[in-house]
């Protein structure tokens, strides 16, 4: 089938916080069109290392976790900068395993024609949407980022929307106008993520999550906020 085909960089075998609820095996899928100054997966930016995983694979590790785990996570990189991921999708439901996407919406139309094949999605806001430029060095993506999240608040699919809050890039007033946004078009949860410095160490500076008083007033604007510090 063309799923086999997908390219996956990585594979966590078990994983409890990739998708709320679920025991989960996660695919990093190698390929992201984005350029994020924060990536800590460098690696899996080129739509081809030379060692990526092929989806038979991947597959076969899946079939050697049934019983284990009860669901699978693709992750990236960007799942969405590959079409085969639509059959990769239909492969694991086969197996009889709920599906999450993590994405940043880079590919509002095939998102779309996922969507009723998702049972949750955690989607990455990067900036604001009219200033996607900074942080991901492609203007354009934020254009499609809000396109996508359209989609996914119309579909109905479970998600949460979240950012990694970069403070060379994400101030609070970035955090402020991403905010708004999300408010103008009905998001209720939104979380924001504690970035990683590039050793992959929790940032060592100051960062707009330890203003407190600013975080309760974020908070107060959705229905669910969190604050996702990261782990050394």
């Amino acid at each position: 089938m063309a799923g086999r085909t997908l390219r996956i960089g990585g594979i966590e075998p078990f994983s409890t916080v990739d998708f709320p609820g679920r025991l989960a095996t996660v695919l990093f899928c190698q390929g992201c069109p984005l350029k994020c100054g924060y990536c800590h997966n460098p690696g899996l930016i080129p739509a081809d290392s030379g060692q990526s995983i092929g989806f038979a694979e991947a597959l076969s590790a899946l079939n050697a976790r049934s019983g284990f785990i009860d669901a699978v996570v693709f992750s990236g990189g960007e799942p969405l900068a590959q079409s085969a991921l639509r059959d990769a999708i239909d492969a694991v439901h086969a197996l009889g395993l709920a599906t999450a996407l993590h994405t940043a919406g880079t590919a509002p139309g095939l998102f779309a024609a996922l969507l009723d094949r998702l049972d949750w999605v955690g989607f990455d806001v990067k900036a604001p949407f009219d200033d996607y430029g900074p942080v991901t060095s492609v203007g354009a993506a934020g254009r499609k980022a809000l396109q996508s999240l359209e989609h996914l608040l119309a579909s109905g699919v479970a998600h949460e929307v979240r950012t990694t809050v970069w403070p060379d890039r994400i101030g609070t007033g970035e955090l402020d106008r991403i905010a708004f946004a999300l408010e103008q078009v009905g998001v209720s949860r939104f979380v924001l993520q504690e970035c990683r410095g590039p050793d992959r160490s929790v940032w060592p500076g100051p960062s707009p999550l330890d203003d407190t008083v600013f975080m309760t007033e974020l908070s107060s604007r959705f229905d669910e906020f969190e604050v996702r510090r990261a782990q050394n």
